[in-house]
């Protein structure tokens, strides 16, 4: 039985959605960054949320600190008293300095505080796959707890096991899969998961593959769209969303 499609057809979630909160436009994973990428009429937002050493949960990509703050390390490793103290910022531009790392009740507040979607990417510290799944859900849930449901954060990963505790913690809300290979059995595992999306490398979207995702009652997304052909191939496929880090060229208009 395919469980994918038992969810709603509706989607409430808009076509374009920038990457870690404004691209590469303002430091990644920030507050900073999600607020200049709303002054380019951006609706929606993906980011990266992670486990500290004492279940806090914030917002980074890297598994280590060093590229995109001052701290070195593992940054899973970390209690959140250190990591709050973090210049997050001054990797990026002088204008940034001191900028801190966020909460995810932080990027929750600001989302829905202005009316904007938030697409969650589970990203584990290795070992913690499950358990960063289970917290990112549970708090999620508590978070967006009466909000509007068509208003509910959108959670990703590449990684099935975190998708699985999600679906386990909070089943309500939508989930995606990732994709940067088309690996053996993703079909399989997006049906298991209960998913509502398959999130793809931009490069793997073609016909064949959109009219599989859609064969498993899934939408279709695509990242890190940044070159206008590669737009207009996607939008030609009328693929349901769009991930980009160039928020100043592309303009949302959906």
């Amino acid at each position: 039985m395919n469980t994918a499609t038992a969810y709603p057809a509706d989607w409430p979630y808009p076509l374009w959605i920038a990457h870690r909160g404004a691209g590469k436009l303002a430091p990644e994973n920030t507050l900073a960054a999600f607020k200049l990428g709303s002054t380019h009429g951006y609706r929606m937002f993906e980011c990266d949320v992670k486990l500290s050493a004492d279940g806090e949960l914030f917002l980074l990509h890297d598994d280590t600190l060093e590229r995109t703050s001052n701290g070195h390390g593992v940054a899973g490793l970390l209690p959140w008293v250190e990591l709050s103290q973090l210049d997050a910022g001054s990797w990026h531009s002088p204008n940034h300095a001191s900028e801190p790392l966020p909460l995810l009740a932080a990027i929750a507040h600001f989302c829905q505080a202005n009316r904007f979607w938030l697409n969650i990417e589970i990203k584990p510290t290795k070992g913690l796959e499950a358990l960063t799944g289970e917290q990112v859900a549970l708090a999620a849930a508590r978070l967006w707890a009466g909000q509007p449901s068509n208003m509910a954060p959108l959670l990703t990963s590449f990684q099935p096991a975190s998708l699985a505790a999600a679906q386990s913690a909070a089943p309500q809300l939508r989930r995606g899969l990732l994709l940067d290979t088309a690996w053996a059995g993703w079909q399989a595992a997006a049906t298991q998961l209960e998913c509502q999306a398959l999130v793809c490398n931009h490069r793997l979207w073609n016909a064949e593959m959109r009219d599989e995702a859609r064969a498993l009652g899934l939408r279709a997304l695509a990242y890190t769209v940044n070159e206008p052909e590669d737009v207009q191939r996607l939008l030609d496929l009328q693929l349901d969303g769009i991930i980009t880090d160039r928020v100043d060229r592309f303009q949302p208009d959906r």
